[in-house]
């Protein structure tokens, strides 16, 4: 049974050189192409393929950015390439399939391949690779994302983090007030806050996230409780657990 595959980066001679490479795997059919994270979003959605080769530096939308959109638990088996130091690649060592670190021979090529192969036909005796570990342990390490992508109707956009106001607890998900619209992205609220630069966003409930700048005034609440008014007027709760982190404000 053939391999359905989605190659993944913003550069064509490296994507022509993964398909050059795949030539000789017979039963690796690739069904897509994609230039950049967001249109590695949609076709994941659309195509369904088993397999991709993730590159991680894309522009606007990363690899990791991809992998968070998707959701590390939808995710098809994934080689990632990348151009990171030795440091990082620890990391992938451990809860990665396997990785191909630029530039790459064909036979590291094939054999990381062929681990990812035998990951899709679920014949390989170890461990499922942890995603979400493998997110945790190299977030640490990334710069705050500045863009997150969300859906709107039958499309994907990107939302600057600069616009967002308040961000909300909603089941799995969570929930972008942004200019008077809302936007749900599939996420926690400890990975999204994790991402985002302290110096802007702040966790007042275990709820609720606020951006700084969108914050209007304060006001005295019951049981040492703050009620945070924003500018669009749209009243929060500042509760005891999180005061502390405003300790420079009251």
């Amino acid at each position: 049974m053939n391999l359905r595959a989605l190659v993944v980066d913003d550069e064509a001679l490296a994507r022509q050189r993964v398909r050059h490479l795949l030539r000789r795997s017979t039963d690796i059919e690739v069904v897509g192409e994609c230039a950049n994270g967001l249109e590695a979003v949609q076709a994941i959605e659309e195509l369904a393929p088993e397999l991709v080769f993730l590159d991680i530096q894309m522009p606007e939308l990363d690899g990791f950015g991809v992998v968070e959109a998707v959701g590390t638990d939808r995710m098809p088996v994934t080689l990632f390439v990348t151009a990171y130091d030795q440091h990082a690649l620890r990391a992938f060592e451990v809860h990665a399939v396997d990785y191909l670190l630029k530039p790459f021979s064909p036979e590291r090529f094939h054999q990381a391949l062929e681990r990812a192969r035998r990951w899709c036909q679920h014949t390989l005796a170890e461990p499922r690779p942890d995603l979400e570990a493998l997110m945790v342990s190299l977030n640490k390490d990334r710069p705050w994302v500045d863009r997150l992508l969300v859906r709107q109707g039958d499309r994907h956009v990107l939302v600057k983090t600069e616009s967002l106001q308040w961000i909300e607890a909603e089941d799995n998900y969570v929930r972008l007030h942004v200019e008077g619209t809302s936007h749900l992205l599939r996420q926690t609220m400890a990975g999204l806050l994790a991402r985002l630069d302290p110096a802007r966003f702040r966790r007042i409930h275990r709820s609720a996230i606020v951006n700084l700048d969108c914050i209007r005034e304060f006001q005295s609440w019951t049981g040492g409780d703050q009620l945070v008014i924003m500018r669009d007027g749209t009243k929060l709760t500042l509760s005891r657990t999180y005061r502390e982190q405003f300790g420079e404000w009251f």
